[in-house]
């Protein structure tokens, strides 16, 4: 994931390497933090592969003789970028946090492109919801292994709490879907607009 968000940011700016250590503490923050002794070698390892170029400048603060590394992506970067932008099996466990970094970049993507991706989330969400659906039915009308035995109220107490964890996942992935439907239907709706402009265009 480090890697896309390097890219991600590269592709609009380029960058310092404290500079691309805080915007990406800022977005997997407050709790999760990249340490400088994993983003410095990431970074080298990327400047190795030809994903990215370094610079140096004069720094604006004191001592006036030190020297900042810029970083900017290469055409390279953006290829890599686009490959991962447009896959839909890197991190499928965590895709769900994945996902909104994608649509925020949705612009150096073209429409099809931005569907496609809105398509297969919205099948990941679907997946999801089924999946709890079919576990919620099993809590409901089955007895797990892993029931407390011979408690008749313990079991009861359990199994609220289970459903209602299941139902706040359940809420949850449906929101999820819900905002990528809407997503799509923006996208649907800005073709059809642009669809007469283009017609004319042709004329």
């Amino acid at each position: 994931m480090y890697e896309f968000l390097i890219l991600s940011h590269l592709m609009k700016n380029s960058a310092h390497g404290y500079l691309i250590a805080r915007i990406i503490n800022d977005i997997i923050g407050p709790y999760a933090r990249v340490s400088n002794g994993r983003l410095y070698p990431l970074l080298a390892k990327m400047v190795q592969d030809g994903l990215i170029a370094v610079r140096t400048e004069p720094a604006s603060t004191p001592p006036g003789d030190r020297q900042l590394r810029v970083y900017q992506i290469t055409e390279a970067g953006r290829k890599r970028w686009r490959a991962l932008m447009t896959d839909t099996t890197m991190n499928p466990g965590e895709y769900q946090k994945l996902f909104p970094l994608k649509v925020t970049d949705f612009a150096f993507l073209d429409p099809s492109e931005r569907l496609r991706l809105l398509d297969h989330y919205m099948h990941y969400c679907q997946a999801h919801l089924i999946h709890l659906t079919i576990q919620m039915d099993e809590v409901l009308h089955e007895s797990p292994s892993w029931w407390p035995e011979n408690d008749p109220a313990m079991n009861k107490a359990h199994v609220e709490r289970v459903i209602r964890v299941m139902q706040h996942y359940i809420d949850e992935w449906r929101l999820e879907h819900d905002w990528a439907k809407s997503l799509r239907e923006m996208e649907m709706s800005e073709a059809h607009s642009q669809e007469p402009a283009q017609v004319q265009n042709q004329t």
